[in-house]
């Protein structure tokens, strides 16, 4: 199967089966078959319900990030010089931006502000951002787009800044920007993500043939179990959500072939 097919085909297998989208599924047709008399219906009802329940009663959402935030660590030390600092898309929300005409950030903005404070820190390193767009129909401004206006805007020169614009996914991003940088041995290069997304993107780098140092952001959890129902109610929902997409994710690309582990490791 060719890479758009794949993308295609993982694309509309997440949007059916993304949990809290599956259980509402699930729910009402239980619901609706108990009403027309089908015992049956009592299944799906619960399925769907349940997953509701567990994740309102208990901390399935730290239990199901945690492990994969805490997979990886920055350097300690941290390292003195640096080469470049890549930073992969998925922080920006691509039509507002378009609709409103000015950078919108979703709850991954720390990729964009951390990356400028490396920037900053390391003044000889490039700074790569890697990104394109998401969208089955291709088209319109990219993230590469709105992350080169957002650097400009916050003062980065222009000549530290690489820009790759066609990746659609982790594994592209690490194909398409090894490819683009031509990384030399020896140079230190940081990976800048969400720390439940580091462990696939650093799978990705590694099977690309790339030696990266991660620096993860965008925590979501804690280690205090007193804190492990701090967010409220829809937040959890969405956590959990996005910690099993990672965890399907990191199957899906080791059956592919596309990271060196199935869950990598430091």
């Amino acid at each position: 199967m060719t890479d758009d097919l794949l993308f295609v085909a993982s694309k509309l297998f997440w949007s059916l089966a993304r949990p809290n989208t599956l259980a509402l599924v699930l729910a009402v047709l239980g619901a609706a078959l108990l009403w027309r008399g089908r015992r049956f219906g009592r299944w799906p009802l619960a399925l769907g319900l349940g997953w509701y329940v567990a994740v309102f009663v208990l901390p399935v959402s730290a239990l199901l990030t945690l492990p994969l935030e805490d997979r990886f660590a920055r350097p300690v030390p941290p390292p003195g010089q640096v080469t470049g600092i890549i930073v992969l898309g998925g922080a920006v929300e691509q039509q507002l931006t378009e609709a409103r005409g000015i950078p919108a950030l979703n709850g991954a903005a720390e990729r964009m502000t951390e990356a400028v404070a490396l920037a900053l820190r390391y003044p000889q390193a490039r700074l790569v951002f890697t990104g394109g767009s998401s969208a089955i129909v291709p088209g319109g401004p990219t993230e590469a787009d709105t992350a080169r206006r957002l650097f400009a805007d916050l003062g980065l020169p222009a000549d530290r800044l690489v820009f790759e614009d066609e990746s659609r996914n982790t594994w592209e991003n690490a194909v398409l920007t090894h490819r683009l940088v031509q990384p030399k041995p020896g140079e230190t290069w940081l990976l800048v993500t969400s720390a439940s997304h580091m462990p696939r993107s650093m799978g990705c780098f590694r099977q690309a043939g790339w030696q990266v140092l991660p620096w993860p952001v965008n925590y979501t959890t804690a280690r205090d179990p007193a804190l492990w129902w701090q967010w409220p109610f829809p937040t959890r929902l969405n956590q959990a959500e996005w910690a099993l997409r990672e965890w399907v994710g990191l199957l899906a690309y080791r059956l592919m072939g596309r990271t060196d582990a199935l869950f990598p490791a430091p």
